[in-house]
């Protein structure tokens, strides 16, 4: 039988600089363009006439889109040589995304998805909704994420390919486990994991509803901080934290809905 927890534990913000900056984030990433930007420079830096071509829009706007997203900190700019002239290569601004740009924009919008915006914010909800379209609009791979929160994996995302996955620390004894498409392996550096060889947890997908499984471990598994009990399946949501043991040697991390519909 499983059990649901649905609490959000991240309190409402009494911070009106706080309300003013997630309006400004969700206002720069809700920009079709701005998302395509960042797509076209994720692997390879690009200067500003370069990008203006591919998306087909002048330098001018698209100069000022860049301006916009390095304002977010989410990309970077940095001296390089463009094109060639007949006095030799001319230097240029290159612009690229941060490294784990695209995971983080989707960590950020999870954590925010847990915080209780609705009085006299609700149009910052109906933003953040948007731009989670957008982002589930461009995402190729079709499948739900997890981010990583903290420790040596800050940031990184892995992707729940299967409709079972289980989760744990690196174990040498198990080399076959590493290379395996239905288990995330964790390195040691998060000693309060359970070993992959005995997984701390697993994410189950049934029909679509996720839920989560503490597998007996020795740290526990908890859902934006509540423990849930051991060898049950409790079920998880979009922006639910969840936590494999406690303290600096855990592993914290978000589960995220972001992704392609499937088409009825």
């Amino acid at each position: 039988m499983s059990g649901g927890i649905n609490d959000k534990t991240i309190a409402i913000s009494s911070d009106p600089d706080f309300y003013e900056d997630l309006s400004e984030y969700l206002n720069v990433l809700s920009n079709p363009t701005r998302l395509r930007i960042l797509k076209l420079i994720e692997n390879h830096p690009k200067e500003v006439r370069e990008i203006a071509r591919e998306i087909d829009t002048s330098y001018e706007n698209t100069k000022k889109h860049l301006d916009k997203l390095l304002k977010t900190g989410v990309i970077k700019k940095e001296a390089g040589m463009g094109r060639q002239a007949s006095k030799g290569a001319l230097p240029v601004w290159k612009y690229s995304l941060i490294p784990g740009g695209m995971e983080g924009i989707i960590r950020n919008l999870s954590i925010f998805s847990n915080i209780d915006v609705r009085i006299g914010h609700e149009e910052l909800n109906a933003k953040q909704e948007e731009v989670r379209k957008l982002l589930s609009e461009d995402n190729s791979t079709g499948v739900h994420l997890i981010v990583v929160l903290g420790g040596e994996c800050d940031g990184e995302a892995y992707a729940l390919k299967e409709d079972e996955i289980r989760i744990g620390r690196e174990d040498n004894k198990s080399p076959e486990f590493s290379n395996s498409d239905n288990a995330i392996v964790l390195p040691n550096s998060y000693e309060a994991v359970t070993r992959v060889s005995r997984p701390h947890a697993k994410f189950i997908n049934r029909k679509g509803d996720w839920f989560i499984e503490d597998c007996g471990s020795t740290g526990g598994t908890y859902i934006n901080n509540t423990k849930i009990q051991a060898c049950r399946e409790t079920s998880i949501i979009d922006g639910d934290m969840i936590d494999l043991a406690r303290g600096s040697k855990g592993a914290r991390i978000i589960f995220n809905l972001t992704h392609k519909d499937t088409p009825e």
